[in-house]
């Protein structure tokens, strides 16, 4: 897993990578913390699909960015499944575990 916290090194990624998965989680949040350690053992478990994170109070801007231009209203946590730069596959808080991004790994 690697941390994203600038618009520029998401757009990069946007750009080089054909599919990976994006979790938003707060610092502060025990739910997010819950949803965030589902993520970290997927990102272990699977190493098919890259994996990528970033922390919303510390990259507000890049989470508000890619609400507005993603057109996903945003939550956190929040889990984001990008293809060929669409979001194909997206959820939150307590329905991240890791048989859900398994699934949708597996249904899109």
């Amino acid at each position: 897993m690697k941390k994203i916290d600038t618009v520029e090194k998401f757009e990069g990624l946007v750009q080089s990578k054909e599919i990976f998965w994006l979790v938003k989680h707060s610092l502060t949040c025990p739910i997010s913390a819950n949803a965030f350690d589902e993520y970290k053992q997927y990102a272990e478990d699977n190493k098919e699909i890259a994996t990528y994170y970033l922390a919303v109070q510390e990259s507000r801007a890049l989470s508000n960015y890619i609400a507005e231009n993603y057109q996903v209203r945003h939550e956190s946590p929040q889990a984001l499944l990008f293809e060929n730069n669409h979001i194909v596959w997206h959820t939150s808080h307590g329905k991240i575990t890791v048989d859900s991004l398994q699934k949708a790994v597996i249904e899109r």
